[in-house]
């Protein structure tokens, strides 16, 4: 699994989610789905390397304040589809609000992740995104980028309903969500991390605690795809009835991203 992750100087958790079976029996292409972190701090190194992958398009999930904070870097030539979202509430993103105003523990992290996905499916800016994605999937061709801020939430869901959509098994799903914990290496960047956020909220925070917030567990995409379930009836019914991908659509990206 850690072959899939590409390591860039500043540009954190990129990694290629294709390359995995199907139940179709056949197998996703590697080289053209990847996920990522934001790219505003990219170096000049990161950046050819990010115009090697050929991309074609790049589906940027944050929010306009978030963008605007956080302009993207393009490398040279940069000709990708650029898909993104001019919903916005006018405020501050939701986790940048938590990590001002609320004590930061393992309990608190964890109750606003899971919170944060129960909810993560429905949000105009997603539904948006996503419907976009998923047709970009279905008419286009070359590799596709997709990454929020930290590229674990946001782009989690939807790599995981891509994999679903696809037929990769569920616990390769899980997994790929999981492997952002190795990518982003939690254990070592913890300490440093609780250092800025004490900084930035005048309030300490422990170990524990960051890793509950900047990391993944399975409880949360569970979470969030136990609400779709709920609300459609199931993943499958969501992606044709809220995203609008129907029988013709999943096939051409099953045979677009086969190896």
């Amino acid at each position: 699994m850690t072959g899939r992750i590409h390591r860039f100087d500043a540009l954190d958790n990129f990694r290629d989610y294709g390359d995995y079976a199907t139940a179709a029996g056949r197998r996703i292409a590697p080289g053209q789905l990847f996920r990522a972190g934001h790219q505003a701090r990219a170096s000049e190194a990161d950046l050819d390397r990010l115009g090697a992958l050929g991309l074609t398009t790049v589906v940027d999930l944050r929010r306009p304040s978030e963008r605007r904070d956080q302009p993207s870097k393009r490398p040279a030539g940069f000709a990708a589809t650029v898909i993104e979202s001019d919903h916005d509430d006018g405020g501050e993103a939701p986790h940048i609000t938590f990590l001002k105003t609320a004590d930061l523990t393992p309990d608190s992290g964890r109750r606003f992740m899971t919170d944060t996905y129960r909810r993560l499916a429905f949000e105009p800016s997603h539904l948006d995104l996503f419907t976009r994605y998923f047709r970009a999937l279905a008419d286009t061709e070359g590799p596709v980028l997709i990454h929020c801020a930290a590229g674990k939430d946001r782009t989690g869901l939807l790599a995981a309903l891509t994999h679903h959509l696809v037929g990769v098994h569920r616990d390769d799903m899980v997994e790929d969500y999981l492997l952002t914990n190795t990518a982003v290496d939690l254990a070592r960047r913890a300490p440093g991390i609780a250092r800025q956020l004490e900084a930035m909220t005048g309030r300490p925070a422990s170990h524990d605690a960051v890793v509950a917030f900047l990391g993944v567990e399975p409880v949360y995409l569970e979470t969030a795809l136990a609400a779709i379930a709920a609300r459609h009836g199931s993943i499958d019914a969501y992606l044709e009835q809220a995203l609008g991908v129907g029988a013709a659509a999943r096939d051409r990206i099953g045979a677009r991203l086969s190896a």
